[in-house]
């Protein structure tokens, strides 16, 4: 993974293949994290996942969005997935440009996140959208 991202990596870290990057050196990675098989990150826009979290299999973390004006459709607008701390996204979990899922987060198996997730929080569906509150 170190040499994918061009930084350091902590041995705590594992990946389970196969994963995919765009480019790779946009990511950066906490430590005694869990990514399963599987994973897309479309990191052009910068993907950063905190310590101690957990990404199911088949997650997609796009950081590019596309223009919405017909004219300009090919334009590309990238921004940031932001992950904090202990969070849990779920097996084929789609995170969209400019997410930010706070710690202690879960985002269930199969949702779309297309805004900020509040910490201590549990989403689900499409859009994702805030089913419980978790204890602190």
């Amino acid at each position: 993974m170190a040499l994918l991202t061009d930084k350091p990596v902590d041995e705590s870290v594992t990946v389970f293949p196969p994963f995919y990057s765009d480019f790779g050196k946009n990511i950066t990675l906490g430590k005694r994290i869990f990514i399963n098989s599987g994973c897309k990150f479309q990191d052009q826009g910068g993907v950063v996942i905190g310590g101690d979290c957990l990404i199911g299999h088949n997650t997609v973390m796009a950081t590019l969005n596309h223009d919405l004006m017909p004219s300009r459709r090919t334009d590309m607008h990238p921004a940031p997935i932001v992950v904090g701390r202990n969070a849990w996204i779920g097996s084929n979990a789609t995170i969209l440009p400019g997410v930010t899922i706070g710690d202690n987060a879960v985002v269930a198996a199969a949702s779309v996140v297309t805004k900020d997730v509040s910490g201590n929080s549990v989403v689900v569906g499409s859009p994702a959208r805030v089913v419980r509150s978790l204890p602190s």
